[in-house]
C-alpha cells in the first residue's frame, strides 16, 4: 500500500512530523491538536527531559540552551573551542538532541523544534516538516499569555527569543530557519486558522501512509 501511495505521488510515507516556529507562533498548540487527531505522541517538554538524560546536563540548562543561542554565546563558544579542554554546552546538548531525535523517529511521533527537520533529512528519514510564522503583534499576544517575559517589554522579549532561535538553527544546520525550502509546508497562523493548518497536515500525513 505504501508503495502504491508513493507511485501515485502521495509522498514518501511520513512517520514523523516536525514543527519549527517563530516564538509565539503556536507550535506546541498545533502539535497537541495533531497528537490528538493522529493518536501519536508529541515531544516538547518531554524532549527536554530525554535530552537531559542523554547529555547529563541539568534540565534547566537543556531547557535554556537546547534551542536558542545568543550571539555572545556563539562568539564565546567559537573563541573557546580552540582550547582543547573546552567543551561547549550548546554543542554537547545538540549532540544529545540529535540522538534523542533519531531514537524518537523510530516510531510515529511529532517533534517540536530542535532542528529536527534537518537532523532527520541528514539521516535520510522522511518527515513532514512544518514551519509556523505570524506577525509580531500576534506573537506578542501569545507571549503575553505565556507570561515568560518578566520585566522585559513584550516586543523586545519576543524579538530577542526569535533572534536566538534563528542563530541556533543557523549554527547547527548552516541554513536560515525562515527559508521555506527547508519545509514541506509553511503557514502564517495569523491569517490561517490553526484547525485549517491541522486539517491540511493531517490529510497529507494520512495519505502518505495509506
Amino acid at each position: 500500500m505504501a508503495e502504491q501511495a508513493q507511485g501515485a505521488g502521495r509522498g514518501p510515507g511520513y512517520s514523523v512530523i516536525t514543527i519549527n516556529r517563530q516564538y509565539g507562533a503556536l507550535g506546541r498548540t498545533l502539535a497537541s491538536i495533531l497528537s490528538d487527531r493522529l493518536g501519536i505522541k508529541y515531544y516538547d517538554k518531554d524532549f527536554v527531559l530525554k535530552t537531559a538524560e542523554e547529555s547529563g546536563y541539568d534540565v534547566d540548562i537543556v531547557r535554556r540552551e537546547g534551542e536558542e543561542l545568543s550571539r555572545s554565546g556563539q562568539f564565546l563558544d567559537n573563541f573557546l573551542n580552540s582550547t582543547v579542554s573546552y567543551k561547549s554546552s550548546h554543542d554537547e546538548i545538540f549532540r544529545a538532541e540529535k540522538e534523542v531525535i533519531l531514537k524518537l523517529a523510530e516510531s510515529p511521533c511529532i517533534i517540536v523544534g530542535r532542528c529536527a527537520n534537518h537532523v532527520l533529512k541528514e539521516a535520510g528519514i522522511p518527515a513532514l516538516s512544518v514551519y509556523l510564522t505570524a506577525s509580531l503583534e500576534r506573537r506578542m499576544a501569545r507571549a503575553k499569555e505565556l507570561a515568560e517575559n518578566g520585566d522585559t517589554p513584550l516586543d523586545k522579549y519576543v524579538e530577542a527569543r526569535e533572534k536566538m532561535r534563528r542563530i541556533f538553527y543557523k549554527q547547527y544546520t548552516g541554513r536560515d530557519m525562515e527559508d521555506a525550502s527547508n519545509y514541506t509546508l509553511c503557514f502564517d497562523v495569523g491569517h490561517i486558522d490553526l484547525t485549517i493548518c491541522a486539517d491540511i497536515i493531517e490529510k497529507l500525513y494520512r495519505e502518505s501512509r495509506a
